[in-house]
């Protein structure tokens, strides 16, 4: 069986974040993980071609990078399509997500590996299967088993796939297939159980989705507080509170006073998910403190809160992003804070 696998900078063994501008490259070989998938297929897959491209070179340049790898898959001609696995990575993601559409418009197979965190999921998972992995790439033995397991099912044995049992995130298709009992008795049936407090399980499951009320606007910017947050990982010189660069177990409040003062504004970088050398050279270009306190000068706002709120946004859970945000969220209210500004990478 013939693949095209597509990876990012890293997996590609070229670099790190130094290196995410690096531009399409495609080589004959298995390359990084591909290895490991043709040996978990037992040599029953060939990786005839990897595709090899930095995340911000891709996410900057999608349009003609898509087409690009259109015409790399055309010419190869694959019978399926892998990407990554992306596990939690959002841009690794949305580029593993891209490739699959392509693929899925050309009529090949596409599978894939992520967190169903992923922001890549929600936007691609209609254009190939999305095998549910770890948030790292601690995971990846586990995420190469599952998504060659699944590739066997579809095209080797060509067997019927199932969400639950091939451990993919579900696509969105309904799929018509026959039962022994009428939608009318099934309907009933899992009424009865609902009443007698029996477990159930509802054949179409509803999107759960978090409706936040706005708040009411600011009537008089001349009057207000105003604060700033960041999930891009500003933190004091020397990262004093060891914030994680990826995955953060927590956020901080600091004083502006410890990195020197608003126009000043002296820290680093803690984010594992883009360069810091634009930001390390000057953190304003993420937290534009110095701007808002020339506003503040100017009466255009009545105050700059004098703490900032900080975090690393790369690979956050939402259970952590959710606790986050409530916990600032009242100490923004104890504060007085009108209104919050939030940079991120």
């Amino acid at each position: 069986m013939k693949a095209v696998h597509y990876i990012n900078q890293f997996f590609g063994q070229i670099g790190g974040e130094d290196k995410a501008d690096y531009p399409l490259e495609v080589r004959e070989a298995a390359v990084g993980p591909g290895i490991a998938f043709e040996s978990a297929s037992g040599n029953e897959i060939k990786i005839i071609a990897t595709i090899i491209c930095g995340d911000n070179y891709f996410n900057e340049h999608a349009e003609e990078v898509a087409e690009k790898i259109k015409a790399i898959l055309t010419k190869y001609s694959p019978d399926v399509l892998i990407a990554g696995p992306a596990f939690n990575a959002g841009r690794y993601g949305m580029a593993c997500g891209r490739v699959c559409k392509v693929a899925d418009e050309l009529g090949i197979v596409a599978v894939t590996g992520m967190f169903p965190e992923n922001p890549a999921v929600e936007v691609y998972r209609r254009h190939g299967y999305f095998v549910v992995t770890s948030n790292s790439a601690a995971g990846m033995k586990d995420a190469v088993s599952k998504m060659i397991a699944l590739i066997k099912k579809l095209l080797v044995n060509h067997e019927p796939v199932d969400p639950e049992i091939d451990s993919y995130i579900p696509r969105g298709f309904r799929i018509n297939y026959r039962v022994e009992k009428i939608g009318a008795t099934r309907a009933v049936d899992m009424l009865l159980d609902k009443i007698h407090e029996r477990q159930f399980k509802t054949e179409l499951p509803m999107p759960k989705y978090t409706k936040v009320k706005p708040a009411p606007k600011i009537e008089n910017l001349s009057k207000a507080r105003i604060a700033l947050l960041t999930t891009g990982g500003i933190v004091p010189p020397g990262n004093p509170d060891h914030i994680e660069a990826a995955l953060a177990s927590k956020y901080k409040k600091y004083s502006f006073d410890v990195y020197g003062g608003p126009k000043v504004l002296k820290g680093e970088v803690c984010h594992g998910g883009y360069d810091p050398s634009y930001c390390n050279e000057d953190c304003h270009r993420m937290v534009p403190s110095d701007v808002m306190a020339e506003l503040e000068d100017e009466g255009v706002i009545g105050k700059l809160h004098e703490y900032i709120y900080v975090t690393s946004g790369n690979g956050m859970t939402t259970k952590n992003a959710l606790r986050f945000g409530k916990e600032i969220a009242q100490d923004l209210l104890k504060e007085n804070v009108d209104g919050a500004i939030l940079t991120s990478a």
